[in-house]
């Protein structure tokens, strides 16, 4: 589309420089038969920067995308706005983040990034719902190194200050990166086959020849008899999911979570777990805004959540307070709160004090709460607990080792299980860990016409 379009700019000699395109490639074409929208920037045409008439490109096949309700995506390499076209240039800008933002929760919105981004041009990649970047060849910042050493005095290389892995791994501004162009696209191909093309439509299914009756003994001897031992929830993800394929999202971010989608009878979910080997699981800053993200992004789009937890309660700490862990806590508590899409918690061991609230607890309108035999359910460890209620009698007694140790087996006993938090009906069933994918597809075919919508309002305050 707009292949003719040529920009509009008479001064600064850029009257005899007018290029069919002006440096954007917009159309529309299929993945496996289903239509997308892409817009490509061409870095050889002024540098990929952006004009009036190439935002107007841009901005034109995203508002169609909204009307026919197909997902946007785009081949970012620029280096910002066309300094000859001065405010127009900046104006254009602005007009795609708000063609973004009006997009946002409507269409799916995907970014790559294949080359340099620098100012304006990495606002509305940020705006959008996935980034992936290329390592080595793809950049993204604000201001670029020069600016930097000019205005702070600090040296720094394109890759440390906007790589692949700096915003892979450290800022978790970008969720793939990957090792070319062509692996790229190839997942950005993947991605889509989770995606409903609107927020009207479901999830596409796929046919499996994985039978969700089948059961995996293994899963019931994978968490270690000692809750102190790590153990790898990926490997609980891939013997639940359909052929154990799971598409993590931002794996190298915030490991201590994982999230990322998979399949389950053929129908895509979102799923989200604590990783016992990082930090034992605990939530922090970074896995809060991670999950959050992830969680509103699948209950925008009509995708189920599978929660795994695993989680002794949120990180200690200064730098974590200091950070605001109270307020970015509160996002990911905000997000479960909020969804309204089928919600399924599988606790598998740890659920202690507010993490056990805030991962999709019974509370926040989990649906089906299941437990396997190895959880514990309590407010926190048996050993803090013993620290606290039975502080005096253990002060008392004559050997307060052991006086310790039978208050601890009694806690343990009391409220280190699930089956307090089953009588109460906050765990809908205690299940054996081999069932568990049986339990799934039971439980995402009971809740496949689920109903429920929010109060009315013009729209939330989340806790930013």
């Amino acid at each position: 589309m707009d292949r003719l379009v040529v920009h509009r700019c008479n001064d600064f000699g850029m009257a005899e420089q007018k290029i069919p395109g002006d440096g954007v490639v917009t159309g529309y074409g299929s993945i496996e038969g289903r239509k997308v929208f892409v817009f490509a920037q061409d870095f050889t045409v002024f540098g990929g920067s952006l004009s009036a008439a190439y935002a107007r490109k841009i901005t034109k096949i995203m508002d169609l995308a909204m009307r026919v309700g197909a997902p946007v995506i785009g081949l970012n390499d620029s280096g910002g706005a066309r300094i000859q076209e001065g405010v127009e240039s900046l104006a254009g800008y602005a007009e795609i983040f708000q063609a973004n933002v009006l997009a946002s929760g409507v269409v799916p919105q995907i970014s790559a990034i294949l080359g340099p981004c620098a100012g304006g041009a990495v606002y509305s990649p940020a705006l959008t719902d996935f980034i992936f970047m290329v390592e080595k060849t793809s950049y993204m910042f604000i201001t670029g190194p020069d600016v930097i050493r000019t205005v702070t005095h600090e040296e720094v290389s394109k890759e440390e200050l906007g790589g692949a892995r700096t915003h892979n791994e450290t800022s978790g501004v970008a969720h793939f990166a990957s090792a070319d162009d062509a692996s790229c696209l190839a997942a950005i191909r993947e991605l889509m086959g989770f995606l409903p093309l609107n927020n009207h439509e479901d999830p596409p299914h796929r046919p499996t020849t994985d039978s969700v009756d089948r059961e995996d003994a293994e899963l019931d001897t994978l968490v270690p008899r000692d809750s102190a031992k790590p153990y790898d929830i990926k490997q609980v993800i891939a013997k639940v999911v359909d052929d154990g394929v799971f598409f993590e999202v931002q794996e190298r971010f915030a490991e201590n979570i994982v999230v990322g989608f998979a399949r389950i009878g053929g129908s895509p979910i979102g799923v989200v777990a604590n990783q016992p080997q990082i930090l034992a699981g605990c939530l922090d800053i970074d896995a809060s805004v991670k999950a959050a993200r992830f969680v509103r992004f699948c209950d925008a789009f009509n995708v189920p959540i599978v929660t795994f937890v695993d989680v002794p309660g949120f990180l200690p700490g200064t730098a974590q307070e200091y950070g605001g862990i109270i307020k970015h806590g509160a996002k990911l508590l905000y997000a479960y709160a909020e969804a309204t899409v089928p919600k399924i918690t599988v606790i598998t061991r740890k659920a202690y004090g507010g993490a056990y609230d805030v991962m999709a607890s019974k509370h926040l309108r989990g649906d089906m709460n299941f437990a396997w035999p190895s959880a514990e359910i309590a407010v926190m460890g048996p050993d803090g607990a013993v620290n606290i209620v039975y502080r005096r009698e253990i002060e008392k007694a004559t050997d307060a080792v052991a006086a310790k140790a039978h208050f601890v087996d009694e806690y343990r006993s009391k409220f280190a299980n699930p089956f307090k938090a089953a009588e109460l009906g906050f765990v809908d069933e205690v299940i054996h860990p081999r069932t568990t994918r049986a339990r799934l597809a039971r439980a995402l075919w009971l809740l496949r016409d689920k109903r429920l919508e929010n109060p009315p309002k013009k729209h939330d305050n989340l806790p930013l």
